[in-house]
């Protein structure tokens, strides 16, 4: 009975009415329609060259084909798998370049200018480098628990079996890495930094790869995925567990409640994204307040956001085939959808439907992955990344036990741990390798796992937060790791990426 009263409420012909609606609820329907009939789940059609195919008409702006010419080009740049990664790349050789010019102090300066919010008793004031880390940065953490969310739930780890592969291979490259780091620092303060080389940059390693082309299997992209997400819950573990300040229990105890209160809204079947999001922040408030790190609000409220959508296809699709009958009849009365209020009332109920086919969570993974890929990400590139490097003192960077313990984690641990894992794992019998893949792949894709930078920068920064000498050097591995992993794994993978087409050939001819 309840869920008959939330479709009835959902579906309301009496609620309000946008542009916007009524294109997103058509061409959604399209989209489904043609997914329906090729028998997939990927709603590639373009919904313009599906309109161009219908009858009626359709009202272009004066400016728009204009506009179109200007923004088509920039869309398809955008939506390239390599673009955020070579963004990243850039923002950081920015950052670096500034760290190493006479504007380094203007750029300190600016990092370490108070950012005041609030007023009266309630005022939260940090520098703009903390508000980037702390507040920027729990965006990030919010798109990263909604993938962990997805995959555990119905993607490449969802199957223990299937997932079991790529896992163990996370494992590996965590436990080599800070292994490697531990035994070069161990006895020393600065083997607190152990937990620096654990991470991979999936958007530089994804970036790196996709540069390849055809010359790596589609398979080895989707293993690194699986790789990287695991790699970010180890990540996530790591900063909750060891890279936490003193526990304020007051705002822990705050920060329970507010968890309390999400994980009710999930259960209670509420699907709008804005009481979450309100709750978030006040989540995230009681984290920084507590000690423990205040991003992790961006995972917590991830996984409090509902998987599941209200109404599956076939629901869906019984109610659109009324509407859309309901839609023709009104039509046929009035064509002028401005003039027909009963036109009107039946697309913004098909609108509302729209809304309850699709999962919140997904939803919002969709909505904030550009920000999060093309504004948060970058932004913590150049607010980290100016690094000043004396490139005539390699030597003493090297003679560097936190540099060398970061750079020998990244490049041998993760190539070590991966492989290694991943060849245990097939000839035990536990697991197999994907469809197309060898172990050569396997060897550039560690190598490419190496790429640490954001996530290794973001954990140094919490290692070395009262060690400016420590962070430096920290950084500076990072940076030089990333580097060396990058160039070698590009390097194998493009190596092998020749002789696997002439082998094949070779067999074709036998």
């Amino acid at each position: 009975m309840f869920m008959q009263l939330m479709v009835a409420e959902y579906f309301n012909p009496d609620s309000g009415f946008s542009r916007e609606k009524l294109w997103s609820a058509l061409s959604w329907i399209i989209d489904l329609w043609a997914g329906l009939h090729q028998h997939r789940c990927q709603y590639s059609i373009d919904p313009c060259f599906c309109m161009k195919n219908l009858k009626g008409k359709e009202y272009i702006a004066p400016w728009e084909r204009a506009f179109d010419q200007i923004l088509t080009p920039l869309e398809e740049f955008i939506h390239r798998q390599t673009t955020s990664g070579i963004l990243l790349m850039l923002c950081a050789l920015l950052a670096l370049a500034i760290g190493n010019s006479p504007l380094v102090e203007s750029y300190n300066h600016i990092l370490h200018t108070k950012v005041t919010l609030g007023g009266g008793d309630l005022v939260l004031s940090m520098s703009l480098h903390h508000w980037i880390n702390d507040g920027l940065m729990a965006l990030f953490f919010l798109v990263v628990g909604l993938e962990l969310k997805r995959e555990l739930l119905v993607g490449e780890l969802a199957d223990l079996r299937q997932a079991l592969l790529p896992i163990s291979a996370a494992v590996g490259g965590m436990l080599l890495p800070a292994l490697f780091y531990f035994l070069i620092n161990q006895g020393a303060d600065s083997v607190r930094g152990w937990g620096i080389p654990m991470a991979t940059d999936i958007a530089f390693a994804l970036g790196a790869l996709a540069l390849l082309g055809k010359r790596v299997p589609p398979a080895l992209l989707t293993f690194l995925v699986a790789l990287a997400i695991v790699d970010d819950l180890g990540a996530v573990v790591v900063i909750a567990l060891f890279y936490t300040a003193e526990i304020d229990l007051g705002a822990l105890a705050a920060a329970a409640v507010v968890l309390f209160l999400l994980i009710a809204l999930n259960r209670g079947g509420i699907r709008r994204i804005l009481p979450y999001a309100l709750l978030g922040v006040l989540l995230w408030l009681a984290l920084l307040k507590s000690g423990v790190h205040a991003t992790l609000a961006g995972v917590f409220l991830a996984f409090t956001l509902p998987m599941k959508p209200k109404l599956d296809t076939e629901r869906f699709l019984e109610n659109a085939h009324s509407l859309l009958d309901q839609i023709r009849k009104a039509h046929r009365r009035e064509p002028n959808i401005i003039l027909n209020d009963q036109m009107r009332s039946r697309v913004t109920a098909l609108s509302n439907g729209v809304q309850l086919a699709q999962a919140p969570a997904q939803l919002l993974e969709h909505k904030m992955h550009m920000p999060s890929a093309y504004l948060v990400i970058p932004i913590f590139a150049l607010a980290n990344a100016g690094i000043p490097v004396d490139f005539t003192a390699m030597d003493e960077i090297f003679g560097d036990p936190i540099a060398l313990g970061v750079i020998a984690g990244l490049v041998l641990g993760k190539l070590l741990g991966i492989t290694g894992m991943t060849w245990l794992m097939v000839k035990l019998g536990f697991s197999h390798l994907p469809k197309g893949l060898n172990f050569s792949h396997i060897m550039g894709m560690s190598l490419m796992a190496g790429i640490g930078f954001t996530m290794s920068i973001f954990v140094a920064e919490l290692a070395f937060a009262n060690d400016p000498q420590g962070l430096l050097m920290a950084k500076t591995g990072v940076l030089l790791a990333s580097l060396v992993a990058g160039v070698g794994g590009f390097v194998w993978l493009r190596l092998i990426g020749r002789k696997e087409p002439s082998d094949m050939e070779e067999r074709n001819r036998a």
